[in-house]
């Protein structure tokens, strides 16, 4: 894992806690097992947002809410951003000069108010956003040369 704060997207998150993700849920138990080792993981108050109802609705098997509550809680343990109402206009910016989603907009920019170096994220292609790169934990690392 590098150095400095890693932030992590709600999908990581929700591979970490379904067990019928094969790969993607050992590599995702990794990542967070070492975030946790380390305490350099950040999170927003949207991918806290996004993961309760995401492992509430969509998992399978669901989380019981109670569940998703306590798993909320400690990971609200680690750095958390909240999301701003100039987050939301800096998002926007994003999105159109980037071609994003917004919501992958304003995790980016939370990402950055955070302070993170790293963003980890499924939806977004490995790239960079100032000093804050993105990458998939789920993709293997070129070979070094």
């Amino acid at each position: 894992m590098p150095d400095g704060l890693t932030f992590v997207d709600t999908n990581v998150l929700l591979y970490a806690h379904d067990r019928a993700a094969g790969r993607r849920h050992y590599d995702a138990v990794q990542v967070v097992d070492d975030l946790w080792a380390h305490r350099n993981g950040v999170l927003s108050t949207q991918i806290l947002q996004e993961f309760y109802v995401n492992a509430t609705r969509k998992l399978s098997p669901t989380i019981s809410r109670a569940d998703a509550r306590d798993i909320v809680a400690d990971y609200a343990t680690w750095r958390v951003h909240q999301v701003s109402m100039h987050d939301v206009l800096d998002a926007s910016v994003l999105e159109e000069r980037h071609t994003l989603s917004f919501w992958d907009a304003l995790v980016v920019v939370a990402a950055q108010q955070a302070g993170a170096a790293v963003l980890l994220s499924e939806d977004l292609q490995t790239r960079t956003f100032g000093a804050l790169t993105v990458r998939s934990p789920f993709t293997a690392a070129p070979p070094s040369p």
